[in-house]
């Protein structure tokens, strides 16, 4: 059954051009499915039922994931499934009446300024050159509230200290150039001067952030650093590398930033989905209000 996963998985990157890391999530979804179908006894694909599906998402709510990794899971199975009745390795698509289940979307969950303030003043830049890269790291992703993904792609032509910009490829390759401020330009200029340099094994190395054996930082790299920070100074365990987005985004809006300005930084290619912020930012203001008009009390 696995050799059918790969075929699937090959498709996606030759004919479509799908991402490594969106290959990786198709893979571990697909062989979770056939993983569960083997503990039903089903050892092959045209043994599958829409009953083994519905059974499927109902093991997975049984277990609490949440209703967007159910709903991803499920659309990868989808796809899957319609690629073998294409590929004529089954008769009828099992999922083809199958109902996608509904996502509850959650508002993201930014963080103060102050803790941000806390968050971004963590690393010891006068240490080591890891604290000064890790300084450098964290005033980038709150300047520009920048994917994970793009901040980890980024290579040392994309910065201009000069502009106080840097060149972002986000989705779909879209470029957009975004401003930074002041103090993580200072970050950045520290970093590139003392910092990288102590780190690199090979002077050619293009990658703007690189991790202890002087090769590009991952996103798993990425995260721990988050991590270690998060908890130093006594955070929410649920901050991740992406709450700084989301506090960027937040934080612009509370501040005042067009709506449309901040789509443009955060790269959305759709206002609606920027738009979720500004229920942030209402929220926001909401207890501001109920903690500070005395004919709220």
């Amino acid at each position: 059954m696995v050799s059918k996963i790969d075929d699937f998985l090959t498709f996606l990157t030759v004919e479509k051009g799908y991402s490594r890391n969106t290959i990786e999530a198709y893979r571990n979804d697909l062989l979770q499915f056939s993983k569960f179908l083997q503990e039903q006894g089903i050892d092959g694909w045209g043994e599958v039922t829409k009953e083994h599906l519905i059974a499927f998402i109902l093991d997975m709510k049984k277990r609490e994931y949440s209703s967007s990794t159910v709903a991803r899971k499920v659309a990868a199975t989808k796809a899957f499934l319609h690629f073998l009745v294409s590929e004529n390795v089954i008769g009828d698509d099992p999922s083809a009446n199958l109902d996608s289940p509904a996502v509850t979307k959650r508002l993201p969950r930014p963080i103060s300024p102050d803790e941000i303030e806390a968050l971004l003043t963590a690393p010891d830049a006068e240490r080591d050159s890891r604290g000064i890269r890790d300084k450098a790291l964290l005033e980038l992703l709150y300047a520009t509230g920048m994917r994970v993904t793009e901040v980890v792609s980024l290579e040392v032509d994309d910065v201009n200290l000069a502009s106080a910009t840097v060149r972002c490829l986000g989705k779909a390759s879209k470029e957009r150039i975004i401003p930074i401020y002041p103090k993580a330009v200072e970050a950045l200029e520290t970093y590139l001067e003392r910092g990288r340099v102590p780190l690199l094994k090979d002077a050619q190395e293009k990658a703007l952030f690189v991790n202890h054996r002087g090769e590009r930082l991952t996103r798993q790299g990425l995260w721990l650093i988050i991590k270690r920070y998060v908890k130093q100074v006594g955070l929410n365990e649920l901050v991740t590398p992406h709450t700084l987005r989301h506090s960027f985004a937040t934080h612009m809006l509370n501040g005042g930033a067009d709506l449309r300005n901040v789509q443009k930084l955060l790269g959305h290619a759709n206002i609606s989905t920027t738009q979720i912020y500004t229920q942030v930012s209402t929220k926001h203001m909401r207890h501001v209000y109920d903690e500070s008009h005395p004919r709220a009390k």
